[in-house]
């Protein structure tokens, strides 16, 4: 694989990431670089990861999760969104009872990178069968998810404190998004 496919291929893996991270930082408006530096840091490990852990899984395992992979993410994409919509909601209606969380959970981040990055398993087997340079890919998968998400989030602060009480209402319909879009690009095909 040549290095201009391998760094296409790695944006394209980063924007689920990247859209999750413009989330994350309309939601948690005071968030500063040390909590952007932890999700990037999340996203491009999980990203390099799963390639990983794809290449050495094989194609027996790869087709079994390729089978269920847009409903684990839907799932998860569609919990923590909906999570943030109620909330956002809740505090539409009485902002002074909501007290605003200003960092992501541990848990939330968790859940977010492995929805993010169940396609670079697939993508792991993939690179087994072309017998490309796994460690190459992976770090460059890394690597390019960690600086779009670093910019994802800080464009979300940007144009988080436009929303202000709104803000974690768009944040969980754009998760709840990214979850319906990855369920229908493998269910339909696109």
């Amino acid at each position: 694989m040549g290095s201009l496919t391998l760094i296409i291929l790695s944006i394209g893996l980063a924007m689920d990431a990247f859209a999750v991270s413009v989330s994350d930082g309309i939601c948690y408006r005071r968030m500063g670089w040390k909590g952007a530096l932890l999700i990037a840091l999340t996203f491009g490990f999980f990203q390099a990861g799963m390639p990983l852990l794809g290449f050495l899984a094989g194609q027996t395992v790869s087709e079994a999760i390729e089978s269920v992979d847009h409903w684990i993410a839907l799932i998860l994409l569609v919990f923590i969104g909906g999570n943030m919509l109620r909330e956002g909601i809740k505090g539409l209606h009485s902002p002074e009872e909501i007290e605003r969380r200003e960092y992501c959970t541990a848990r939330e981040l968790l859940l977010q990178g492995i929805a993010t990055s169940i396609d670079a398993l697939a993508v792991g087997v993939s690179f087994a069968v072309m017998k490309t340079n796994i460690w190459t890919a992976a770090l460059s998968i890394g690597i390019i998810t960690f600086i779009c998400s670093l910019c994802g989030v800080g464009i979300g602060k940007r144009f988080g404190g436009a929303l202000k009480e709104k803000a974690e209402i768009c944040g969980g319909l754009i998760l709840i998004g990214i979850g319906l879009k990855i369920f229908l690009e493998h269910m339909l095909g696109l």
